[in-house]
């Protein structure tokens, strides 16, 4: 069978290389660079700036404590240098991998038409077809929106801006923030509702007062024009480089004649990542979903495996998310939540929070248990919360409850909480 994947991010990627290891004709279609926005614009870059940011605040808070006598000057260019290599020898490693796998990779802007795609001159036929386009980012209409930047442009910064103005009160927005008022910009984040929603209103204060205590958070504003060097807002003016962090627009142009789209422009599927059209499959973030590299991954091996007959259904129970600051800010929300209780406790010394004790900023963690012993949330601020929260969620997903933890044993020196507060639940039980 012919399968053609359009979209090389990870969703397009890994549905490549598992419908390959299944034994079918793959050809991977890319219009630009293989790994997606994750890789080459998003979540990859963020980590490369967090690393110099994170090394700046530790150094500074050594400095506080009269460890070491430490000053130093930032070359922005050169940062922004490293991370492209750093990220061109990534990319080159996916390559290899995904050739390796079996996958043939072509480049170029490809339509469709009659069970084909057409590239270029080049027509490649195809049995089923899973696409997986990704998506860009939303540039709200706002006057002067034009001078205005996004993730996809801080590659191409020359110099770091003096005074950074966020539109935006996601993810995108608290990590940009983080890592340029790190380098030392004086960064105003605007939010038209809440900031970090998707947060405990625990979490968010102790993220705000502790992790980004150097920025300027604005909710309930809005913007009426962008210029040059700044925003006119109702309550008047204010200077700096403008950044979009407003959310994504799925890239689904390429089939929209063929398949039923949402309101958003995301392309439906079901929980086999099947089309309206049942010889196309879409995954990752041209359908509108849960936008995480972990999730797009998953959806392209259910797309793969379906399109391959064989049966698979995306389980969406638990997903983990985490926002990159200067100790990662992990939760998992709630999921059909029953009335319960809230228990929180402070993160303890340990590997990357052992300096920390002395302002107290060693982390935080909170949750919610049912009376019936369920999980409802988790919500873990510490050095080493990205990694306990994706093992949490496999355990949540196979139906652990709060008295499984009982005897749990950790690695000790550790710095996360979420067991410990877990064990003090189910002595309760």
């Amino acid at each position: 069978m012919d399968i053609v994947v359009i979209g090389g991010g990870p969703a397009g990627r890994t549905a490549a290389i598992e419908a390959s290891s299944i034994g079918e004709n793959v050809t991977l279609i890319e219009r630009d660079k293989i790994g997606g926005t994750c890789l080459n614009e998003g979540c990859v870059i963020v980590t490369g700036l967090n690393d110099v940011a994170k090394f700046i605040r530790d150094a500074q808070n050594f400095k506080n404590l009269g460890l070491i006598n430490y000053d130093y000057q930032l070359y922005f260019d050169n940062v922004i240098n490293g991370i492209r290599e750093t990220v061109a020898k990534i990319r080159h490693i996916l390559e290899i991998e995904t050739k390796d796998a079996g996958v043939e990779i072509d480049r170029g802007n490809a339509r469709l038409e009659n069970n084909k795609v057409i590239l270029d001159n080049k027509e490649i036929e195809y049995d089923k077809l899973i696409i997986a386009t990704g998506a860009r980012p939303f540039v709200p209409q706002i006057e002067g929106f034009e001078n205005a930047i996004t993730y996809k442009d801080i590659l191409n910064l020359t110099e770091l801006p003096e005074e950074l103005i966020i539109i935006g009160s996601g993810v995108i927005a608290a990590e940009f923030a983080n890592v340029f008022s790190g380098f030392g910009t004086k960064v105003n984040v605007l939010c038209r509702n809440k900031f970090l929603g998707m947060l405990d209103e625990d979490i968010k204060k102790y993220v705000t007062e502790n992790l980004l205590p150097d920025i300027t958070i604005h909710e309930n504003l809005s913007v009426n024009t962008i210029h040059k060097d700044g925003i006119s807002t109702g309550n008047g003016e204010m200077n700096g480089l403008v950044f979009f962090a407003t959310g994504m627009v799925p890239n689904s142009e390429v089939v929209s004649n063929l398949v039923d789209l949402g309101e958003r422009k995301n392309i439906i599927v079901n929980k086999r990542m099947q089309t309206s059209n049942e010889d196309i499959y879409a995954a990752g973030d041209v359908t509108g979903g849960i936008g995480t590299t972990p999730v797009a991954r998953a959806e392209g091996v259910t797309a793969a495996r379906n399109a391959c007959g064989i049966f698979k259904e995306m389980d969406y129970r638990f997903i983990p998310g985490a926002i990159s600051l200067q100790q990662d800010v992990a939760f998992i929300n709630a999921q059909n939540k029953t009335d319960g209780i809230n228990g929180h406790m402070k993160g303890s010394a340990g590997p990357g929070s052992f300096w920390r004790v002395h302002d107290g900023k060693t982390g935080f963690t909170k949750m919610n248990i049912g009376e019936d012993g369920n999980i409802n949330e988790i919500f873990s601020v510490s050095p080493s919360s990205r990694t306990s929260m994706a093992y949490m969620s496999k355990l949540l997903r196979e139906g652990q409850k709060v008295e499984d933890f009982d005897d749990f044993m950790e690695v000790h020196p550790s710095t996360d909480a979420i067991y410990k507060l877990l064990r003090f639940f189910a002595r309760f039980e």
